[in-house]
């Protein structure tokens, strides 16, 4: 074994292997063609478990992309015996429609235009230059690094996205199946059936302005 190739094992034809017979890259398991399987007789990429043709599966003797599951034919299926996509269950050979927003949409996954705000990070890196002096202080080894990894909690993130959102995606939102907006808010904690008001701050107080009347009421006289 060459120590170029840095493999654990015996007869591998690529580079990081820990196992034996693999031709490929990274793998850990025997005898996978392609690269960063874990798992053994795996043909393909990213697989995590036996006898897989394809990529990132999860489970064995799949054959096909995306799979959670044993002995599916096709993509993103969780399940076993299935033949065809985005199947969840057992012995299925059709692709289903969606359900969305609680309720099945009669529509298949393809089929629907998500609005691209939809795809948003939960983390974000921070260069040193934009960074404030208390993110500096509460990450000493910035310096190091230039920076650090901001993270978001969920509902911030989808808030983010949303508010760098054209309106020409956000109205992607509305026009998606079984649209539901009480449904949407407890997901993502946008109402986007709030009013748009400008606020007024009375008293240390943020009110709408179509509720000045009702803040006023709660001011004592002097």
């Amino acid at each position: 074994m060459s120590d170029s190739k840095n493999n654990t094992g015996n007869w591998n034809t690529g580079n990081r292997n820990a196992g034996d017979w693999n031709a490929g890259n990274w793998n850990v398991g025997n005898r996978n063609t392609g690269d960063w399987n874990v798992g053994n007789r795996n043909t393909g990429y990213l697989n995590t478990g036996d006898w897989n043709v394809g990529n990132r599966n999860t489970g064995n003797w799949n054959v096909g992309n995306w799979n959670v599951g044993n002995r599916n034919t096709g993509d993103w299926n969780a399940g076993n015996w299935n033949v065809g996509n985005r199947n969840t269950g057992y012995l299925n050979t059709t692709e289903p429609t969606v359900r969305i927003f609680n309720k099945d949409s009669g529509v298949k996954f393809n089929d629907i235009s998500f609005p691209d705000f939809f795809y948003f990070e939960t983390k974000e890196w921070i260069y040193g230059c934009d960074m404030t002096d208390k993110e500096k202080e509460d990450n000493p080894k910035w310096e190091v690094v230039d920076g650090y990894l901001k993270s978001y909690d969920y509902h911030e993130a989808w808030k983010r996205s949303w508010d760098n959102a054209s309106e020409e995606d956000r109205a992607k939102l509305f026009d998606l199946p079984n649209f539901d907006a009480a449904i949407f808010k407890e997901i993502s904690g946008i109402d986007v059936e709030a009013k748009n008001e400008p606020t007024v701050n009375i008293g240390g107080k943020d009110y709408l302005a179509s509720d000045i009347e009702e803040a006023l009421k709660d001011i004592k006289p002097v």
